[in-house]
């Protein structure tokens, strides 16, 4: 009976398996991508007035979607809390999860799912009223802290304050308007979560200038979009495509040159980026422009980047180890070879 029974777990199993594969036609015969992101972040995933979303992360998805379907229109935006993600993920909610979501050891091993290449290096900040006179995280012990559930923020923060010996109150909540109201209405004395995402919400404060965030960094959070486990062709497919925008940044390629490298460029790794020699876009099942498609409607990463978070934007977020490996950063994407 035991033997029978597990005969019958590994079948299920790899029923599984077998649904799961087939992500790439699933898009494809849905004729649109979704695309699981936050629920409101300036510069990474927000909804304007009119409904068109926008941010970092929301790019990401929309060259997902011009390699894949060939029109970076063809995006479904499904809004999502922290605790909602992963089950929106391993259920078939969404095809990618592309929301500020940390890499850690667990969630790739442990999730069922699977992170497909780092679109930011974050780590963990402090947001204070300039008010208390505090410089320095050091300085916290005792406070209250607002801080939203189901996230990595809440197991660094207490790894902090123990490391330290210091001890703090903390007020959890579900969504992140919902820790911004609470800390700007006095109900704790600091907010914390990734320091992109303090820069974020300060953005959105009736008086941004009274707040200060500390130059603390707690820990380590590479943000990446993520896929389920079972599908290689899929996971292929989301890790190359952060790979080409990175790829063409290195090799100074956007939107508007992307056709006068297509047709002019002499560089070998150009060629096969943009599908003029090899069989980058084969490899993982599709056609040989599908690079070329991500850069000519969405941009580079560098594109991406200053036009949601970068100099000239609300948050003016320097590039610092997101920029590019030779530009003093860590980002880098492996070779088109």
């Amino acid at each position: 009976m035991k033997k029978v029974l597990g005969l019958s777990i590994i079948a299920a199993l790899s029923a599984v398996m077998v649904l799961d594969a087939g992500t790439l036609e699933d898009v494809k015969k849905a004729g649109i991508l979704k695309c699981g992101v936050n629920t409101g972040l300036p510069g990474f995933s927000e909804a304007d007035s009119r409904g068109r979303w926008r941010g970092l992360d929301v790019d990401y998805c929309r060259a997902l979607a011009a390699v894949v379907l060939g029109d970076a229109k063809k995006v479904k935006f499904v809004p999502l809390n922290a605790k909602e993600r992963f089950t929106a993920l391993q259920s078939g909610e969404i095809d990618v999860l592309s929301r500020n979501t940390t890499n850690t050891e667990t969630r790739d091993s442990a999730l069922g799912i699977n992170f497909a290449g780092v679109m930011y290096y974050d780590g963990q900040g402090f947001m204070v009223p300039k008010a208390l006179g505090v410089k320095s995280a050091r300085e916290l012990d005792g406070a209250t802290i607002c801080i939203q559930a189901g996230t990595t923020t809440e197991l660094n923060l207490a790894d902090y304050f123990r490391t330290h010996n210091m001890k703090f109150k903390a007020i959890t909540f579900d969504t992140n308007d919902q820790v911004n109201k609470a800390f700007e209405a006095g109900r704790c004395d600091v907010v914390t979560t990734d320091a992109s995402g303090l820069y974020a919400e300060r953005t959105k404060m009736k008086n941004p200038e009274k707040y200060l965030i500390l130059p603390d960094i707690i820990s380590k959070e590479p943000l990446a979009p993520a896929v389920r486990h079972g599908d290689d062709r899929w996971f292929d497919i989301v890790k190359w495509t952060r790979n080409a925008l990175i790829t063409a940044e290195e090799k100074g390629i956007g939107m508007k040159n992307v056709d006068e490298a297509k047709s002019k460029s002499n560089d070998p790794e150009t060629k096969r980026l943009l599908g003029v020699e090899g069989d980058m876009c084969k490899n993982i099942g599709l056609d040989k422009e599908c690079f070329y498609r991500a850069i000519k409607q969405v941009g580079n990463y560098s594109e991406i980047f200053e036009r949601n978070i970068g100099s000239k934007t609300p948050l003016k977020i320097e590039r610092g180890l997101n920029a590019l490996w030779n530009k003093g950063g860590i980002l880098y994407s492996p070779p088109f070879r």
